[in-house]
């Protein structure tokens, strides 16, 4: 099956499917077993029916953790920006929620968003490749953990990649809590 396919499959039933919330727990315990010298947190704000994060964000933000979310920028790419759970945030042309804020700052674990995924840590996303190059961007210059998070009907049996896929290091659903 290609990615188109599954994209379109998988989101036609999140947006009908809701599960109980993934547990800052489940994401705690990976870090637990990884060393992560920073505590700066990229993530995203929920979009399209995708797991909401907000109430982890909001659990790691009084745990010190500084939060960061991204905005996409020309040519296809994005940065993180610090943001605050109590911070506003303006809508993007695409209608996804940014933050205001112009202080660029570089995550040590990285939430990501995802359509579907398989076994083997694959993912797919919306298609625009924005998460596989900043994952790559960025791992030039620094060690980050990414963390899939996803419900658990997205699993699907493969996923066919290619040279630009970045495989994640971990995938969290709502059964891992």
């Amino acid at each position: 099956m290609n990615k188109s396919v599954i994209r379109k499959k998988i989101l036609k039933i999140r947006k009908y499917r809701r599960l109980k919330k993934i547990q800052i727990q489940s994401i705690l315990k990976i870090l637990k077993k990884k060393i992560v010298k920073g505590k700066i947190l990229g993530a995203y704000y929920p979009y399209n029916y995708e797991v909401d994060v907000i109430h982890i964000l909001e659990k790691f933000q009084k745990k010190n953790y500084q939060i960061a979310l991204p905005k996409i920028k020309k040519n296809s790419q994005m940065d993180f920006f610090s943001w605050s759970v109590y911070e506003p945030l303006s809508v993007n042309k695409y209608g996804i929620a940014e933050p205001i804020s112009n202080k660029i700052i570089y995550p040590d674990i990285l939430l990501v968003p995802l359509v579907a995924f398989d076994r083997n840590l694959n993912r797919v996303g919306y298609g625009g490749g924005f998460y596989d190059r900043y994952i790559k961007k960025l791992r030039k210059n620094k060690k980050i953990i990414t963390i899939g998070l996803a419900y658990s009907f997205q699993k699907v049996k493969k996923i066919n990649v290619n040279k630009h896929d970045i495989k994640l290091d971990f995938i969290v659903t709502e059964k891992d809590n």
